[in-house]
């Protein structure tokens, strides 16, 4: 379970609230910070971070529709369901750019692409 941790700032307070406080707490419950020039900081990366997620999601999907083609391609010509020399370099290269995490995203891809083994 994944869980906001809030902490103080140490910043002075007026009135019980930090300089430069959002009186509502709107910001606060959004973003983790009373400060608005911070919170509207942090709304305007989360953009950006949404607009990365549809791109990725996009190319999630294009990616396995691919996939699915060549193998459905490669059987319809009597060729094997899967080709583990191709699925070890993918691994391989997800690996060495970005660690053990690439490793579990590679493996996530190729699921995606030719279904669980």
């Amino acid at each position: 379970m994944m869980t906001d941790v809030v902490e103080s700032s140490g910043s002075p307070a007026r009135n019980g609230r930090p300089a430069g406080a959002d009186p509502t707490g709107a910001a606060a419950s959004r973003t983790g910070t009373d400060d608005a020039a911070a919170a509207e900081r942090i709304g305007e990366i989360r953009r950006r971070i949404d607009e990365i997620d549809s791109t990725l999601i996009a190319l999630w999907q294009e990616r396995a529709a691919l996939s699915q083609e060549v193998g459905a391609t490669r059987m319809a010509s009597g060729g094997t369901r899967l080709v583990l020399s191709r699925e070890r370099e993918i691994l391989e290269r997800f690996r060495a750019e970005l660690g053990a995490d690439g490793t579990q995203l590679a493996l996530l891809l190729l699921r995606a692409g030719r279904g669980p083994l």
